[in-house]
């Protein structure tokens, strides 16, 4: 979102240094169309979106329309003379969404925990073919026997007989230090 902004801000500014600031804000102006422009907004261009962090855009949610107006001047006097719909209707007038359905979750994690779980899936059966199909059976020299045998030749050559392995077995007693 912030890659947005930053273009938009820096779309702004080329264009009013090209063209003037008259036809950038026509541009503007023709993206969008009769709404009522109310604020700064978060980034300094007159969009609207319904942000937490930022909770009044710069430009109402719906266009100017007779109904609206009425409402408008009807909401200049006494609010307790509005019913309750009138209310709504000039809240959605000015905001799509309310803060409780900002909030409320959209499931997007769905699509990421199902994404995740194919690459998963991909990445064991790949494994499973790569370990039927393309490597060799363990080596001989895995198993316990063959491993007791290269112990005790290191042993028997003194590797590591400063601090390594040689020097933590006693050679008088034939056991481990």
């Amino acid at each position: 979102m912030a890659n947005v902004n930053l273009a938009s801000v820096v779309l702004r500014n080329a264009l009013r240094q090209k063209m003037g600031v008259r036809f950038s804000h026509d541009m503007i102006a023709q993206k969008i169309g009769k709404r009522e422009v109310v604020g700064h907004g978060w980034n300094g261009l007159p969009v609207y979106a319904d942000r937490v962090d930022y909770p009044m855009p710069a430009i109402r949610f719906k266009e100017v329309t007779p109904d609206v107006m009425a409402l408008r001047e009807k909401e200049k006097g006494d609010w307790k003379k509005l019913s309750m719909q009138e209310k709504k209707a000039l809240y959605r007038a000015s905001f799509c969404q309310t803060f409780s359905e900002i909030k409320y979750p959209t499931g997007e994690w769905k699509l990421s925990v199902g994404f995740g779980l194919i690459v998963l899936s991909m990445s064991l059966a790949t494994m499973m073919l790569m370990k039927a199909f393309v490597y060799d059976d363990i080596p001989v020299t895995f198993d316990d026997e063959h491993q007791k045998a290269q112990l005790k030749r290191m042993l028997d050559l003194g590797v590591g007989n400063i601090t390594g392995l040689s020097s933590k077995w006693d050679y008088e007693n034939n056991k481990w230090k």
